[in-house]
């Protein structure tokens, strides 16, 4: 194989970080929709992993997600995050009622550079696998309306990204703590990899009675 290539089949932190982060766009508007937090018109159809993904139109969502997403890809190429969490609450009383977790987990590469040295911050891992991978977990999330509660309420959401300590959070932006469900039930998702990151999502739920 050509330096030329190899180079092409080399995934970086930078590359790792907007995998993920296009996953989160088309994740959180696929929960968006799922969910009816916002009316079906609102939705219009894309195609994304060979699968149909709902896709709001409403510009404030889109420019809200745009934001919190490029921030994201920021702290994660240089992997200062770990999680990023989608709160679902109960627009009135503000109670959480679902709380979707992104985790990231960094992981050591396996690229080798131009020499054959190893590179531990590239991953060789084929963009078609980790697509696949990412396939799987859209299905699953689309399968989630089958048994998580109904939202018989208008809800509000939210997302929060969780940095690593000493990270400088932009002056606009709100910290915030910990999320807790009451009588909380959680269904973990499969995950998938870029090589350089596992990510796992887990839907937390409040269980009715």
């Amino acid at each position: 194989m050509s330096t030329a290539q190899a180079s092409k089949n080399c995934i970086t932190l930078k590359g790792s970080a907007q995998i993920i982060v296009e996953y989160l766009k088309y994740g959180i508007n696929s929960i968006l929709f799922q969910r009816g937090i916002y009316p079906a018109e609102n939705f219009s159809t894309s195609q994304q992993y060979g699968l149909t993904i709902l896709m709001s139109k409403d510009e404030k969502i889109i420019t809200f997600l745009q934001n919190v997403l490029t921030q994201t890809e920021e702290w994660l190429s240089k992997n200062m995050t770990n999680k990023i969490s989608m709160v679902i609450t109960n627009a009135h009383t503000k109670e959480v009622l679902e709380c979707w977790e992104f985790k990231m987990q960094a992981e050591l590469g396996d690229g080798k550079d131009s020499s054959g040295d190893l590179m531990k911050t590239t991953s060789s891992k084929e963009l078609a696998r980790i697509q696949n991978e990412i396939r799987d977990v859209m299905r699953q999330i689309s399968a989630t309306v089958s048994y998580l509660p109904l939202l018989d309420c208008i809800c509000a959401f939210d997302v929060m990204i969780h940095t690593l300590e000493n990270t400088e959070i932009p002056k606009e932006w709100d910290e915030t703590g910990e999320v807790s469900i009451q009588n909380a039930q959680a269904v973990k998702l499969r995950s998938f990899s870029t090589g350089l990151h596992k990510v796992e999502t887990v839907v937390n739920y409040k269980m009715t009675s």
